[in-house]
């Protein structure tokens, strides 16, 4: 079972994001303040469990938490700033719209920018060890999916509904045929051809 606290301060607010590996759509971050003696048993990495589960789960979490926000970064944005840094600033800007401030920030990864002087720790799987970040990688998770099922609606031989802009063989097949669209981030590499030389 995963552990309600880290620090031991009332208002710990757990975040975490979606989107990193993907080569279309946002970067997406959530945090969230849980009650400090929350538990749940099914609770845990939105990436072990089913679509099914992960969509209850984000009804009980919103039902529970003392306070969640959630960010979408556009791949404009990631472009700019690199998706570490948008994938931090998207976790950051979850963090400050909270409608409590947080006493402790627990992120999941390895690496954070302070924000507001709220003492952090940044926990490397921390989605399968603290309730509070299971908890932000399923709202990250749901909302950045919601997002790709909507634009999957403007260009739908991407295949968004299905893949959610991973660069799956079918999603590549599709940006031979069609080229890449507004969507997509122009500094991934969106074909592995891409970097060869053609001599």
């Amino acid at each position: 079972m995963l552990l309600s606290n880290f620090s031991g301060k009332l208002i710990e607010a757990g975040t975490d994001e979606a989107g990193r590996g993907c080569i279309a759509g946002p970067v997406t971050a959530a945090a969230v303040i849980l009650p400090f003696d929350f538990q749940h048993e099914i609770l845990n990495d939105s990436k072990k469990i089913t679509e099914k589960t992960r969509y209850s789960l984000r009804e009980l979490i919103e039902r529970e938490a003392l306070s969640f926000k959630v960010t979408h970064l556009d791949e404009s944005v990631v472009d700019e700033i690199n998706i570490l840094n948008a994938s931090i600033k998207a976790m950051q800007l979850s963090l400050q719209k909270l409608d409590l401030t947080p006493e402790y920030i627990i992120v999941d990864g390895n690496r954070f920018y302070p924000i507001d002087e709220i003492p952090f720790q940044c926990i490397v799987k921390g989605d399968m060890k603290y309730l509070s970040i299971a908890a932000a990688s399923i709202l990250a998770k749901t909302y950045r999916d919601d997002y790709m099922n909507l634009i999957h609606e403007e260009f739908p031989m991407y295949n968004w509904k299905k893949n959610k802009g991973y660069p799956t063989k079918e999603h590549r097949d599709a940006i031979r045929a069609f080229g890449p669209c507004k969507y997509h981030r122009t500094t991934f590499r969106l074909l592995p051809e891409q970097l060869s030389l053609e001599i």
